[in-house]
């Protein structure tokens, strides 16, 4: 048998989670999925003509006893880990085998980002505690993918579903016109941000892929309704509805009023509605108790679902028995009774298919569209676009600017009469400090030659929030642009660029500030000409060694000019995770360094 096919007791019911694909772009995992139907199919004719041979080989479903187990241990998302437990429960009950070995699932309770973050950095091997990863939602997986130190992942399917809805105590409901009136994804977008005075809370987008999809629909409704303003008009969406995001799903639905007494609802550090999944909303009613239950709003056009992607984690090296033990499993997720177990737990089938019962439950009522079968997700292109605005508005940046100061610098500006290199950068650095927050970090080192006695770079601003005063009564953007007024190039001055990244990247490493988005940004002209300095492997090596299993921390890289060493530069990038990027006019500096950590902010 090859390394994936179904172990004993499989049936088609393993491929449920699979989705048409006519007319749609091929999603990751799929073709495991296909994998799986066919090898389903071919195994239910092979029962049928041979069970005889099944008894003889010891691969029937069930039996008597167990000699010995076979172990699976899964990293479960919090909200589908209890019916995983319970499923896993009833295999050991069941003594449900995979090729003869009883089955002993083992479920613990990770989140998403908490995992794609471990995976991001490398963190896999003999010291993980799970062999299997099901968050729930692909945008993890994805965000997995994209790092080239992640272990690889392969996905064997979808195992249920869960649409993304405007869930509202019953006081603001009615007056929103529930259960008649529908919005689209603008106009709740339009109430999370303030319109009507309702209190909208939602999960923090970089820990959450309820909070991150919930705000990519909105972002892409105000990009098509907002003209050429759509990003600025975006972007402070964004942050009026940071100002009610908790840290997780859980953190969110505690923000709810606790009962339904008039001083609850009307605290207004009470959230009378959450952007949250059905199976949330859900989950909140059963065990409501005295606490006002929910009511839905599904969005009327584009709805979008959590999906619960089974994963295997570094695949190439998962031994075969666990392979085929998390397809047997898959399986038993996907049979009557697995079915069942998820609904309870108020999950949809894989795809998204409406259950009335539990649609109801949740706070659904018609005509609200709840039996709306969700459509393709947003384009992963999109996601990271939306968690780069995200990073960029709400989430506090923290980066040191380090800028070459070396002679070559005061090379004049091909179009601009009578300015140099660094005249057009000091220019646009300042323009760019004005896109930054008072909550925003920022310092300033300049590098060269010749410049500090053996030091190729020297410190002019410390790191520092850009509102904070200063000695001699001035802010710290105050400090800046003044600091950027004073620079001019080193006479003599050569490019000291390799010692410098390395002892920029430390310096921030040091002091990395959890909760906000670190970085270092390097400005160059050149290549590196310090003969006594360290070679480009010597500092691809030390930046690596300072970047791997820790939180990230990118080193952006700008190349100015045609006489830039633009290979270097991509290669100190790299090493840290970060990006490359070259520009010919000085001027296009701060639009550069602005997009640059957008998009290191949508990579996390």
């Amino acid at each position: 048998m090859p390394r994936h096919s179904l172990p004993d007791g499989s049936g088609s019911a393993g491929t449920r989670g699979a989705r048409p694909t006519s007319g749609r772009r091929p999603r990751r995992g799929q073709g495991s999925r296909r994998r799986t139907v066919v090898l389903a199919t071919a195994f239910v004719v092979a029962l049928g003509a041979g069970t005889a041979v099944a008894a003889r080989t010891g691969v029937l479903p069930f039996t008597d006893g167990c000699e010995d187990s076979v172990g699976l241990r899964i990293a479960a998302s919090p909200d589908i880990a209890p019916a995983l437990r319970s499923l896993a429960a009833h295999a050991r009950e069941e003594k449900t085998t995979s090729d003869g070995r009883c089955l002993d699932v083992r479920v613990s309770e990770r989140t998403g980002a908490e995992v794609a973050d471990s995976l991001r950095r490398g963190s896999v091997g003999a010291s993980a505690d799970y062999d299997v990863w099901l968050p729930d939602s692909r945008v993890w997986v994805d965000r997995v993918t994209s790092s080239g130190r992640a272990p690889r992942l392969e996905t064997l399917g979808d195992v249920a579903g869960s649409p993304l809805a405007l869930a509202v105590v019953p006081s603001a409901a009615g007056k929103m016109g529930w259960p008649d009136k529908r919005y689209s994804w603008s106009s709740i977008a339009g109430a999370a941000t303030g319109e009507g005075d309702l209190r909208v809370g939602s999960a923090d987008p970089a820990r959450s892929a309820t909070g991150l999809l919930a705000l990519t629909r909105m972002h892409s409704a105000a990009v098509e309704k907002g003209g050429g303003k759509s990003e600025t008009q975006a972007a402070a969406a964004a942050k009026q509805l940071a100002e009610r995001t908790a840290p997780g799903d859980s953190q969110v639905l505690a923000t709810l009023p606790r009962d339904d007494s008039g001083a609850e609802l009307g605290n207004p550090q009470r959230n009378q509605a959450l952007i949250v999944s059905e199976q949330a909303a859900y989950a909140h009613n059963k065990a409501a108790g005295d606490a006002p239950g929910l009511r839905l709003f599904y969005p009327k056009e584009d709805a979008t679902a959590l999906d619960y992607p089974l994963t295997l984690v570094d695949s190439d090296k998962l031994s075969t028995e666990k392979s085929r033990a998390a397809l047997r499993f898959q399986t038993l997720l996907g049979d009557d009774t697995g079915l069942r177990t998820l609904a309870r737990h108020g999950f949809r089938k894989p795809g998204g298919k409406a259950d009335a019962r539990l649609a109801r439950a949740a706070g659904a009522r018609s005509p609200q569209p709840w039996k709306a079968t969700p459509g393709d997700p947003p384009s992963t292109r999109n996601v990271r676009a939306t968690l780069g605005m995200w990073t960029i508005t709400v989430q506090s940046a923290r980066f040191l600017l380090v800028v070459d100061a070396s002679a070559s610098m005061a090379q004049p500006v091909p179009g601009r009469p009578g300015q140099s290199r660094m005249d057009v950068t000091k220019a646009s650095l300042i323009q760019g400090l004005s896109q930054f927050t008072p909550q925003d970090e920022v310092g300033l080192w300049e590098f060269a030659t010749r410049l500090d006695g053996g030091k190729d770079h020297r410190e002019l601003v410390p790191l520092g929030r850009l509102g904070d005063r200063v000695e001699g009564g001035g802010t710290q953007r105050d400090e800046l642009t003044s600091a950027f007024g004073r620079m001019e190039p080193i006479p003599g001055g050569a490019t000291g660029l390799y010692d410098t990244a390395l002892a920029a990247y430390k310096k921030v490493r040091s002091s990395y500030a959890s909760g906000k988005f670190n970085a270092v940004v390097l400005l160059t002209d050149g290549s590196n000409e310090d003969p006594g300095s360290i070679s480009r492997d010597e500092l691809a090596l030390g930046l690596k060694e300072q970047s791997e299993g820790k939180p990230p921390l990118p080193l952006i890289t700008v190349a100015v000019g045609p006489d830039a060493d633009e290979k270097a530069a991509e290669e100190i990038a790299e090493a840290t995770g970060g990006s490359s990027h070259q520009v010919d006019d000085p001027s296009q500096i701060h639009e550069v360094i602005l997009k640059a950590i957008m998009e290191a902010g949508s990579r996390g």
